[in-house]
């Protein structure tokens, strides 16, 4: 990907000034912007390589790349103004956007913080553990050829060369704990070191060692070891593998962090901030978080294999069936956890053969989406469908799939859960399938699991079923096909349109480029009664700047903000403060009511529209209170921009002064359609 295509995503996410800071996982550029209502949703998908793009809580926007998400990383990162992650705040408004945006928004942004502290965690590991579980599938494949005895049973003595082989994919997994300790620090602005130091204190040989004289007691029916000492009783667990442990050390470790920076002079914080957190937590982690881990760890996992016990049936439909809504919502987490426990305290995992239904079934609909792109000669939908294919069947990454399409084309959903259901129906009649090691469920880890011809058919069988069905059914609505046709849009608009662009929207641009043949004047009314303002006189540099596109602002006199014209509401915020159109001529709009309104958090905002509605002009879309606005000290300056304003020739004030609800504010002329040659 071109730097040209990373300037046009900051671009889209409005401009380096609105970009706080900037990281990435296996697949998503993760931002956290100042106002992600200034999001160009529309233009961002149609960015070549950029397969969707997800708005979360608070102003969280995750952009969808696939494998070669840390290029374009890069490439962002040697931008102007971006260089360490984050734009340089310019004046005091981008100051206190900046403080704005670390503390908790939105509704469930607390949650939000909580998956992406698990997330952060694992992320950075996530190429080693895929390495690792290579390893492991060709150990399952060499001990069902027969090549050497059960790998994974403790008691096989292997040659000394096989147990090499063997190390490769152990070392990974031996030292999770101060991988995950070293990452989950650095998420929460501790040392990272100090955290992975924490943590290897009760990964030593001496520390495990302590067993030689612990004494064995019977904690939740389980027989551990104990060892007094200065009196106070030690359990000595096997931390290998471990990952709760290290998350809850650094969950207390990074406030405490904080806390020791804050009270220690800075000229001697280098060396008794470290010193002073590890005479605290290293005690504190082997007497109480550690087993506290284990323990949350050892109890999430006996419920799951509880159901599992009581019925592998049940386990097996409902694993594949949850994890198409688990994993947008980060909830797989979690569950990737406790399969690292189970391999470490049982042996085995059972999570992983259901799971591997869900993801087959994900592939398998990118794969009849792909089918339909090949056989409509949609290039940009076959670029983002291969990419996503592959990233799949190779190295069982579902994300590109999951935000590239599926939750773009809400057809697909239903006909992947069918596929989900029968790969889970099928492991479950045959009773269930296992794995002695953490792998991605790809093609390239099926003999790892056990038996490997069940879980074959199943996965399959997820897969084609998936595939075929979509294929059968289509994944675009025939409604909104309908709704095209009868609106005259060429056959070669149709296949050019963005993956997930609404009908409306794609039947507005078509109207705007016949009409650009004509070099069309439109008229954009007023959407507020008030006193029309310059954009340059706003008080927010994101839209005085015309970082979010020209446009004119409106100081209101009354309490209501109506359609300027005839469209489809795209962006209806639940705040009340912001609003996305797209009128029928193709003119994307943005009201924002007020400037730094989202903070009221919709108090005061009464929201009359939802996205996707039909609008008409004149048709209200909010009502605020003005006192309360006006008594938390915020502005009521309404900015009215065009967000696409850079595909019109041009866009200038219509008028001046007080203007009423449906008077012209902006004259907006298309460009000139180039001559054939």
């Amino acid at each position: 990907m071109s730097t040209n295509t990373a300037a046009e995503i900051v671009k889209s996410v409005g401009g380096a000034a609105n970009i706080e800071s900037l990281s990435h996982c296996a697949t998503r550029l993760r931002f956290q912007l100042r106002d992600a209502s200034g999001v160009q949703q529309s233009s961002l998908e149609s960015i070549p390589g950029v397969m969707g793009a997800v708005p979360q809580a608070g102003d969280r926007y995750q952009v969808v790349i696939g494998g070669g998400v840390q290029n374009v990383y890069n490439d962002i990162m040697k931008l102007p103004g971006l260089g360490g992650g984050a734009a340089a705040p310019e004046d005091a408004a981008a100051i206190k956007a900046a403080a704005r945006a670390r503390g908790p928004r939105g509704r469930f942004a607390w949650l939000d913080t909580f998956f992406e502290y698990l997330s952060d965690s694992f992320r950075p590991i996530l190429p080693a553990l895929l390495g690792a579980s290579l390893f492991i599938t060709f150990m399952a494949l060499m001990s069902t050829l027969h090549v050497i005895p059960n790998w994974a049973d403790p008691r096989t003595e292997l040659s000394p060369s096989w147990q090499f082989v063997n190390l490769m994919w152990q070392c990974v997994f031996v030292f999770l704990p101060l991988m995950v300790a070293y990452n989950a620090s650095k998420k929460l602005d501790a040392d990272p070191w100090v955290g992975f130091a924490i943590m290897a204190v009760v990964m030593l040989p001496g520390f495990a060692a302590l067993k030689d004289v612990a004494e064995k007691h019977t904690i939740f029916g389980s027989e551990v070891d104990i060892v007094h000492i200065f009196g106070v009783p030690l359990t000595v667990f096997n931390y290998s593998s471990q990952v709760f442990p290290p998350l809850l050390m650094a969950a207390v470790l990074g406030p405490l962090y904080k806390l020791l920076k804050r009270m220690i002079p800075e000229n001697v914080q280098l060396i008794f901030v470290p010193f002073l957190a590890m005479l605290i937590m290293i005690p504190l982690t082997a007497f109480l978080i550690g087993p506290i881990g284990v323990y949350a760890g050892a109890g999430l996992g006996h419920v799951l294999k509880s159901i599992n016990d009581f019925s592998p049936l049940i386990f097996a439909i409902i694993i594949p069936l949850a994890y198409p809504f688990m994993v947008p919502l980060g909830l797989h987490w979690p569950i990737n956890a406790i399969m690292l426990i189970n391999i470490q305290t049982l042996g085995y995992d059972f999570i992983q053969g259901p799971m591997g239904a869900w993801n087959f079934a994900c592939f398998g609909a990118t794969a009849g989406v792909l089918f339909l792109a090949w056989r409509e000669r949609d290039q940009a939908m076959k670029q983002t469908a291969t990419g996503a294919l592959a990233a799949g069947l190779l190295g069982g990454i579902s994300e590109p799939s999951l935000y590239g399409i599926h939750l773009r084309f809400k057809r697909i959903y239903p006909r992947m859960l069918v596929g989900c259901l029968v790969g889970g129906l099928i492991i479950g009649l045959g009773g269930g399938v296992k794995t002695q090691a953490f792998v991605f469920t790809s093609l390239l880890t099926i003999p790892a699991f056990n038996s490997i011809v069940l879980y074959g058919i199943a996965v399959l069988a997820a897969f084609f079923t998936a595939m075929i069905l979509v294929i059968i059914s289509g994944y675009k609505n025939p409604d909104e096909k309908t709704e095209l046709e009868a609106a005259g849009v060429p056959v070669a608009d149709l296949e050019r349109a963005p993956a997930g662009a609404s009908a409306g929207t794609i039947a507005a641009a078509a109207a705007t480029k016949a009409a650009g043949d004509a070099g069309v004047i439109t008229e954009l009314a007023s959407p507020l009664d008030g006193t029309l303002v310059a954009l340059a006189d706003v008080p927010d540099p994101v839209f005085s700047k015309g970082t979010m596109g020209p446009g004119v602002a409106v100081q209101p006199s009354g309490d209501t903000a109506y359609s300027p014209g005839n469209g489809t509401v795209i962006a209806a915020q639940p705040t009340g403060h912001a609003f996305g159109l797209v009128l029928d001529g193709g003119i994307e709009v943005l009201i924002h009511v007020g400037i730094d309104t989202v903070q009221l958090k919709g108090e005061g905002f009464t929201v009359h529209v939802n996205k996707g509605d039909k609008v008409t002009t004149g048709s209200p879309l909010v009502t605020f209170d003005r006192k309360i606005i006006e008594d938390a000290g915020y502005s009521l300056v309404t900015p009215v921009i065009v967000l696409n304003g850079k595909k019109f020739a041009s866009v200038e004030p219509a008028a001046a002064g007080s203007v009423a609800v449906g008077d012209p504010i902006l004259t907006i002329q298309t460009k000139a359609a180039p001559a054939n040659v």
